[in-house]
């Protein structure tokens, strides 16, 4: 109880008033020491106590952040993001839609948490609203909260229907939210279980018209060495990656991870790449390292799992002709960019899409854009004739590179 400061009696010419305003004072004070002490909570309907949406995401997603890779990691707090902004009450004063995806994305679901201090004050104030606007997680156990949350996973930002793809994937992480506080036996039931609901079927159907043939595969890898200046050599760089990927069947995150010293590549015929890593580009925000790349396993594979891939006679001519005229980098990787580093995907994207102006004819430029072959199922026949470097005499070299020869360096 809090007892105001014992005094002469009011009768005696103290100011009851600034007694008064004494108490006030003590009592806000423990209002705000309570308030602060159970932070994120609300109260039911039948006075007792519940974690709020908002503060039982940020406990889960703590739990999951370190079992998860970085890819998943930013998937993950996309769909947080859209779970707790269809979990708000109707609450006064509330922020742009922008404005509240932004504080969730960039301060409250990334794990090591920023500073609430170093925040910008629209973003700390969005934050404070989000807190007092969380619904009950005990709310998803009302068909209709639940059927709104499902609706708004369907939808982008711009209002439209999401692909199949990212449905499923945020209502994986729903579905795996809810089992988390079943577990914790913070709700008392599966929400889901009485609510219909089904995904649209994801197309399994490759389009016909995205996928390059034989003849344009070498008229596109051609082009890529084309794409940029000569001697900063942007384009010419990634045409062994992008040869990677349509004949080896390399995905973009296997092709920028490999490296000489895994490689058998043999002055004529086939070859051998053993993989057993990849480089996928995700961010800073969500790796381990705080790098761009991540540092990971092939896909869906055991973490020290490996898998021996032939490489066709025109895929180690072009791989031998990328380390004549560039070497390698760091490790032996074959691909890098200018300074080194791994290439990134918005590096080897742009320069996909400037080769298909190149290569393709208009009609076909403006048919849905073919992503950068990966498929491996279609070989082109014949020789690839990527841009050659000009004065360059063909050097004998033995008969099999075995890892790195010595002269070799990461740069022109």
């Amino acid at each position: 109880m809090v007892k105001p400061r014992r005094g002469p009696a009011a009768g005696d010419g103290v100011d009851v008033r600034a007694l008064a305003d004494e108490l006030g004072a003590s009592l806000v004070r423990a209002v705000r020491e309570a308030a602060a002490d159970d932070f994120g909570r609300v109260r039911s309907g039948r006075g007792a106590t519940t974690i709020s949406w908002y503060a039982f995401a940020l406990e889960y997603l703590e739990v999951r952040w370190g079992q998860v890779s970085a890819k998943t990691r930013s998937e993950t707090n996309d769909a947080l993001c859209s779970l707790t902004m269809a979990m708000f009450r109707r609450t006064r004063g509330r922020p742009d839609d922008e404005l509240l995806r932004r504080a969730l994305r960039n301060w409250a679901f990334v794990i090591p948490r920023p500073d609430a201090r170093t925040a910008p004050t629209e973003v700390r104030l969005a934050l404070d609203w989000v807190a007092r606007a969380s619904r009950p997680l005990d709310d998803l156990l009302d068909p209709v909260v639940m059927r709104g949350v499902l609706q708004a996973l369907r939808l982008k930002r711009d209002g439209t229907v999401a692909a199949a793809e990212t449905q499923r994937r945020k209502r994986t992480t729903l579905v795996n939210s809810v089992r988390y506080a079943i577990e914790l036996g913070r709700l008392r039931a599966d929400p889901l279980a009485h609510v219909s609901w089904r995904i649209t079927e994801t197309v399994q159907q490759v389009d016909p018209r995205v996928i390059v043939n034989p003849a344009q595969a070498r008229s596109l890898l051609c082009a890529v060495s084309y794409v940029g200046g000569y001697e900063r050599a942007r384009g010419r760089r990634l045409v062994g990656l992008f040869a990677g990927m349509y004949y080896a069947g390399l995905r973009p995150a296997e092709a920028v991870a490999v490296t000489l010293p895994d490689c058998d590549l043999p002055a004529t015929g086939w070859g051998t790449a053993v993989l057993h890593a990849t480089r996928p580009s995700v961010g800073k925000k969500w790796t381990d390292s705080g790098r761009n790349h991540d540092l990971r396993g092939l896909k869906s594979r055991p973490p020290s799992d490996t898998r021996v891939v032939p490489l066709p006679p025109e895929l180690v001519r072009l791989w031998r002709q990328s380390v004549d005229t560039f070497g390698t980098a760091d490790g032996g990787r074959l691909f890098f960019n200018e300074k080194g580093g791994i290439v990134g995907s918005s590096t080897y994207d742009r320069a996909w899409h400037e080769a298909r102006e190149l290569a393709l004819p208009p009609d076909l430029v403006r048919l849905p854009s073919p992503s950068a072959p990966t498929s491996g199922q279609q070989r082109a026949d014949g020789d690839l004739v990527p841009r050659a470097s000009p004065g360059r005499a063909d050097a004998r070299e033995p008969a099999l590179y075995r890892g790195k020869r010595p002269g070799q360096t990461g740069g022109m």
